[in-house]
């Protein structure tokens, strides 16, 4: 087992700093997104791991994020995990990077406003803009198996 950092882990390096960001979401269908701003504190763990620490306000108060993000080398596979001070669901990610290296896709399952919280798929999907810019769309699986853009966040490097 090498226990080295490899390029991958390297390539989640580039977001260890502090970010400010804008998400519009879908809270309830129907109705008009919402939004919400909101700040994330990026710190390495031992050049494997990223840990991203978030905090945002909405409806009823501020909430409390943590993503944890890596590379499986074994695998092959980018994973982590997400939770959120908001509800009890642990998100567990498997994802790739494109091969341009600027796209991470993120799969996993999360709770359905609109089904009672049954498990639907869902797939995050990251994109590195720049140094100081990344775009996250958070993707919902539909009943028509056609995937539905519910989320957006915009972050912008602050240092």
């Amino acid at each position: 087992m090498d226990n080295r950092p490899q390029k991958e882990h390297e390539w989640l390096q580039q977001w260890v700093g502090e970010w400010a960001y804008e998400c519009e979401c879908m809270m309830e269908p129907g109705k008009p997104p919402e939004k919400f701003k909101g700040s994330e504190s990026v710190r390495t763990l031992g050049g494997f791991w990223v840990l991203c620490d978030g905090r945002s306000e909405m409806p009823g108060g501020m909430a409390a994020m943590l993503m944890t993000l890596g590379y499986d080398s074994r695998q092959q596979r980018f994973v982590g995990s997400w939770i959120g001070s908001m509800m009890g669901h642990l998100w567990v990610y498997d994802g790739s990077l494109d091969a341009q290296k600027n796209v991470l896709t993120l799969n996993t399952e999360s709770p359905c406003c609109a089904s009672d919280g049954k498990l639907v798929k869902q797939r995050d999907v990251i994109e590195v803009k720049n140094a100081g810019q990344r775009l996250l769309n958070s993707y919902l699986l539909g009943e028509d198996r056609e995937w539905q853009l519910f989320m957006t966040t915009s972050y912008q490097r602050i240092r």
